[in-house]
């Protein structure tokens, strides 16, 4: 099973700019996808971006299509969300989640806090 580890979270202004990552050890992400996801307090978790492992087709939720990027590195078996012009509502725990789809099998990260102040 894949275990994966968040970093790169911290307190910005609004129209700032982080790049969080997500470093994967027992599986590559290029077989296998991998997805963002967010929860704010209060709210449910909920999509924010993903890659398919076959063909590496990328996918965003509304909210943040145009300012957030998600990359990855193969050698590095590291996937990146380059956020953008960041807003408050953008305030919440980003967790990454592989496989994706998710499935019965998918293993999460223990998340990384990402705050943005107005």
């Amino acid at each position: 099973q894949v275990q994966l580890v968040e970093s790169g979270g911290g307190l910005v202004q609004a129209g700032g700019s982080l790049r969080l990552s997500c470093a994967a050890s027992g599986r590559t992400f290029r077989s296998y996808g991998m997805g963002w996801f967010r929860q704010a307090p209060g709210k449910e978790r909920e999509f924010v971006a993903s890659f398919s492992g076959s063909g590496g087709m990328t996918y965003y939720a509304d909210s943040v299509e145009g300012r957030f990027t998600i990359s990855r590195d193969n050698a590095k078996n590291t996937v990146y969300l380059q956020m953008n012009s960041l807003k408050p509502e953008d305030t919440a725990l980003y967790y990454c989640a592989s496989p994706y789809p998710l499935g019965p099998g998918s293993s999460w990260g223990q998340g990384t806090q990402v705050t943005v102040s107005s």
